[in-house]
């Protein structure tokens, strides 16, 4: 049992994360991030057992049969592969850098899986070490072991570094810091052959993942806050007998028309994950000023008078102020803003003939721009009190005279483009 002190301490701790993990409900299995994270923990438990057995067999060499110990080692030196290759997924994953294309993706597996074939093919080359604290393993199938978590580090850190912008702020701090200590502890352990703390790393990798990744009561906390927007800017809808679904579609509209532009990779420097998901988030509170809008106004069955409609414009610059009254508090200050940026401008046109301060083309702020697309076809794809909805080909339509007058030109090819699935989001909300 000294021998294994260590290990049992470090299962411990891996099988409570576990515990709290599955009390928790509302994960979605579904998730790539999930089911790599799943993996990870199970690869963690086995790493750790086998280190335990590893530990106590090497140094029990006169009793323990010697076929038995050396597969214990090759478990040992697969589970080790096998993790460092699945953080090396899981970082793609949370980047979404995962290749689209089958050949990229055996090319960056290739490495592990030649890993694990030389693994088993140098068992004859292991020996065991007696050390004057521990016993320890070496020979090729150890050094293969080493290479392959090296050259997955490096690729990790090449993958962070070079897509860091597409990680969320509070998780790219985290997750260099957990990669960094494993390191630090995995070289300790190949300088120091016979301190065996090579279980710390696994614990490290899923502590430092559940608390800032993946764990439920953040996402639940998330989603919270998430409804609540929602239920605030429903709130607002409600009083407009005619609007009813437009968060939800306008929302979904924004959604489709960012991923695009990221997955063609427009604005590469601004679509960070960060963006997106503030975004998304302030979406449904772009019409939020209308809860200052008198009802006789807003319900108005016909034409607007020009004193009626400066009233109705005065929502764009009331909603602002609204979201800085009301959410100025929230530690996102980066939401805050875009929130009001999406408020205050989604009524501006590229040729800054819109409403309320007249900016025009790149000056009126990207999150305003893709809202306006969507607000207007959403508006004119839909029943008023004022007019029957359009016909799609005509609100299509719409949407493409407005290309360099009303709309980013590129936000109007983008959206066209995406014509089919702009339909499938109308018919199912």
């Amino acid at each position: 049992m000294e021998y294994i002190k260590l290990q049992i301490g470090c299962l411990a701790i891996v099988f409570f994360l576990i515990f709290l993990y599955l009390r928790e409900v509302g994960v979605d299995p579904k998730k790539r991030t999930y089911s790599l994270f799943s993996a990870i923990y199970i690869c963690a438990i086995v790493w750790i057992i086998f280190d335990g057995a590893t530990s106590y067999t090497v140094n029990h060499l006169e009793t323990v049969n010697y076929t038995l110990n050396l597969i214990f080692h090759m478990c040992f030196y697969v589970s080790i592969e096998t993790m460092v290759f699945l953080m090396f997924l899981y970082i793609l994953s949370i980047t979404e850098g995962i290749p689209p294309k089958t050949w990229q993706k055996v090319l960056i597996s290739l490495p592990f899986a030649v890993s694990i074939v030389l693994c088993f093919s140098l068992t004859d080359d292991i020996v065991f070490i007696q050390g004057s604290i521990s016993n320890y393993s070496s020979g090729g199938s150890a050094s293969t072991c080493y290479l392959i978590v090296v050259l997955y580090f490096i690729l990790t850190f090449i993958t962070f570094f070079h897509r860091w912008k597409f990680i969320e702020k509070r998780k790219r701090m985290t997750i260099f810091v957990y990669m960094t200590v494993s390191i630090v502890v995995l070289v300790v352990q190949y300088c120091l052959p016979e301190i065996l703390i090579t279980s710390i790393v696994p614990v490290i990798f899923v502590l430092g993942l559940y608390l800032n990744h993946e764990e439920p009561a953040v996402k639940k906390l998330q989603a919270y806050n998430h409804d609540t927007v929602v239920d605030f800017a429903t709130l607002v809808e409600n009083r407009d007998n005619n609007t009813g679904g437009h968060i939800k579609r306008t929302t979904a509209y924004v959604s489709l028309l960012v991923n695009a532009l990221r997955t063609k990779g427009y604005h590469p420097d601004l679509l960070t994950k960060d963006f997106i998901n503030n975004l998304k988030m302030a979406a449904p509170m772009h019409d939020i000023g209308k809860i200052s809008t008198p009802d006789a106004i807003l319900q108005k069955p016909g034409k607007l008078t020009d004193e009626e409609y400066a009233i109705m414009k005065q929502h764009a610059t009331k909603g602002s102020e609204i979201i800085k009254e009301t959410f100025g508090k929230r530690d996102n200050s980066d939401f805050i803003d875009m929130a009001y940026d999406v408020a205050k401008f989604h009524h501006e046109k590229w040729n800054g003939r819109g409403y309320p301060t007249g900016l025009k083309d790149t000056e009126i702020p990207l999150a305003a721009r893709i809202m306006a697309v969507a607000d207007v076809f959403d508006a004119v794809s839909q029943k008023r009190c004022y007019r029957e909805a359009m016909p799609l080909d005509e609100c299509f339509e719409i949407i493409k005279k407005g290309r360099g007058s009303d709309f980013d030109p590129v936000l109007v090819d983008i959206f066209l483009e995406e014509r089919e699935k702009v339909e499938e989001v109308y018919k199912q909300i």
